[in-house]
């Protein structure tokens, strides 16, 4: 795992009644160190709905299989996410992609849009009925069809500083 500060910035916080969330995780190994290091428990969000709120779960049993993300999104489609080992047979699809969707972008699109960063930083390769269909980021991936997206986070407590806020 990364220096904790920099590693905080890259995740993302979410204020409970009585706890604060973080998600975000490369892998279930950097959220057990960061639960160990600040005191957290290990749980399982999903974020349903197409919304960014997300709700304590165990539907995709990701603290059981040492997962930190999946996404159930029917029988249509399937995301894959680079921890997957099914995301190496689609790799060369990834590279197509970066490198010609984003030749294709006009000026403004470049340059207005954040797509690129996003996939770039934490591509998810979708599937529609076993073929490639396109790339999004885990972050974007809350919003696309119907999706139910789950991750790992670390459950800790609310600081008193946290609770003014």
């Amino acid at each position: 795992m990364e220096n904790k500060s920099d590693y905080d910035e890259k995740l993302k916080k979410y204020t409970l009644e009585d706890s604060v969330l973080y998600t975000g995780f490369a892998n279930f190994s950097d959220a057990e160190l960061y639960a160990q290091s600040n005191g957290g428990q290990l749980v399982e969000v999903g974020f349903k709905d197409g919304n960014d709120n997300p709700v304590l779960t165990s539907e995709a049993q990701l603290i059981e299989t040492q997962n930190h993300y999946a996404v159930d999104a029917g029988q249509e489609y399937t995301y894959l996410h680079s921890a997957d080992p099914r995301f190496r047979d689609f790799a060369d699809e990834l590279q197509r992609f970066k490198s010609t969707e984003i030749e294709e972008l006009s000026p403004e699109e470049k340059y207005i849009t954040n797509a690129e960063i996003e996939v770039s930083e934490d591509p998810i390769i979708v599937l529609k009925n076993g073929e490639f269909d396109s790339v999004t980021s885990r972050e974007r991936s809350k919003y696309l069809r119907q999706a139910n997206v789950y991750e790992i986070a670390v459950r800790c407590p609310l600081s008193s500083e946290e609770s003014k806020d």
